[in-house]
This record gives C-alpha cells, sequence and structure tokens, in this order.
C-alpha cells in the first residue's frame, strides 16, 4: 500500500460520513438540539474558538502533569518490585484493585480530600490512577525481560547489581516502558476528562467542563465542538508518542 492511499483512505471514508450525516440532518428535519449537522457544529467550533482552545490546554496540562506523575512513581515502584520478589507480590494486588475500580466511584473521595475549592488537584489525583497501570505493569514486565544468557554473563564477571540494573534490567525494559507509555497517554487524557465530570465543578474549566456546560443549555453544536477538539487533541498525543515510540525503538536496537 502506497503512502498516499494510506493517508487517503481514511480521509475519503471520514468525508463519506460527514457527507451522509449532514444529508441525512437535512433531509429527516431532525431537531438541531437533538443531533446538529457537521457544518453547525464547524460554525460553533469557529465561534468557539477561542474559549475552547483556553478549556483543551487546561485539559492537555492535567493530563500532562498526570502522566508524569504516574510515570515516576509507577516506574518507581516498578524498580524496586524488579528487584524484590516479595515486595512485587504485595503491591501488584493493589495495582490491579486501582485499575479495575471505576474512577467515577473514586471521585467523591477525591474531592473530598483535595477540598472544595481545590478541583485541578482532585482531577489531577484521579487521572494518576488511571494512567498508573499500564505505566506499571509494562515496567515490571520490561525488567524482569532480560536475556537469560546476558544474565549468566553478567553473573559470570561479577557485575554489580547498579550495572546489572543500568546495563541490562532497564536497556532490556525500554520496549516495554514505550509500549505502557503510549498506552497511558491515552488514558490520562481519557481519565482528565472523566475526572473532570466526576468531579462536578467548573473549577478545573476543561473541555469536560464545557461539554457539560453546553449540554445544560441543549446547545449540542458546542458539546459536539467540544468533543471534536478532544478527538483531535487525543489523534495528536497518540500520533506524537507513535512517532517518539518508533525513533526511540531504532536507537534502542541500534544500541
Amino acid at each position: 500500500m502506497s503512502r498516499a492511499v494510506a493517508i487517503l483512505a481514511p480521509l475519503a471514508l471520514i468525508a463519506l460520513l460527514l457527507a451522509a450525516w449532514e444529508a441525512a440532518c437535512r433531509w429527516t428535519g431532525v431537531p438541531v438540539y437533538r443531533l446538529p449537522p457537521p457544518s453547525l457544529v464547524i460554525l460553533a467550533l469557529g465561534k468557539n474558538t477561542g474559549l475552547l482552545a483556553q478549556s483543551a490546554w487546561n485539559t492537555f496540562a492535567m493530563a500532562l502533569i498526570s502522566l508524569a506523575v504516574a510515570s515516576l512513581t509507577a516506574c518507581t515502584i516498578a524498580l524496586v518490585a524488579a528487584l524484590n520478589g516479595v515486595f512485587e507480590r504485595a503491591v501488584r494486588p493493589l495495582a490491579v484493585a486501582l485499575q479495575v475500580t471505576p474512577v467515577i466511584a473514586l471521585a467523591p473521595l477525591f474531592q473530598i480530600w483535595a477540598g472544595i475549592d481545590h478541583p485541578k488537584v482532585a482531577v489531577v489525583a484521579l487521572t494518576v490512577v488511571v494512567a498508573f497501570f499500564p505505566i506499571y505493569s509494562g515496567a515490571v514486565s520490561g525488567l524482569r525481560s532480560a536475556d537469560p544468557d546476558l544474565q549468566r554473563l553478567f553473573d559470570l564477571y561479577g557485575a554489580t547489581r547498579w550495572q546489572r540494573l543500568t546495563r541490562l534490567l532497564i536497556p532490556s525494559a525500554v520496549p516495554f516502558l514505550l509500549e505502557g507509555h503510549k498506552v497511558a497517554v491515552g488514558l490520562s487524557l481519557v481519565g482528565a476528562v472523566v475526572a473532570e465530570f466526576a468531579a462536578g465543578s467548573g473549577g478545573s474549566q476543561g473541555l469536560a467542563w464545557r461539554i457539560l456546560e453546553a449540554g445544560n443549555h441543549l446547545q449540542t453544536d458546542k458539546m459536539m465542538a467540544a468533543l471534536l477538539v478532544l478527538a483531535l487533541m487525543g489523534g495528536a498525543l497518540h500520533t506524537l508518542f507513535q512517532l517518539l515510540e518508533r525513533r526511540a525503538l531504532i536507537w534502542w536496537r541500534g544500541r
């Protein structure tokens, strides 16, 4: 498949779906507060560009802060777990429990702990919970994926624990860490939006609040404009991390 076809195929499908959506709205006469046509959504996006851009930045900033905190916490705990089997067995049930617990169920607790005047703290904390597990799981798997032959070679040469960690375990974990972070970056964005919904406060002023605000006024076109911004931001982040992963893996294989 040529590069042009790979790019044009999804664009053609999106254009076809949008045209069908526009035609269906006009032919059926569905009320715009129920389902606005794409033309009205684009118009709403143009009218509210500044407000949506500011809200998108707030959501984006909280997602990145949460991702950084989750990465630092997960990698540190994973490092200790990889070096100590007892600690890993003790931590894993707690990590899994956090992963399977819906973030909306934790929201009231985090909101109480953070205080009604600090909604952003609650949003970041909830998002860290969402992004933690894929990074932790990838880091633990990666740190334990070192080639057994290389492990024995390090034993043969009497390598210290620090040498084994920096020259064998961490380099072996690079692909797993990259994959875990690629998954976590999407979850951090989703988690930030869900946490904003769950916090139920306009103090964060993110995209979720714009969606709620527009929904309360039956401004469906504005809601969809905010969803479009969110989708574009998520796609851009995923593409960016995919490129970073590809470059990093090229470097890693070269090493």
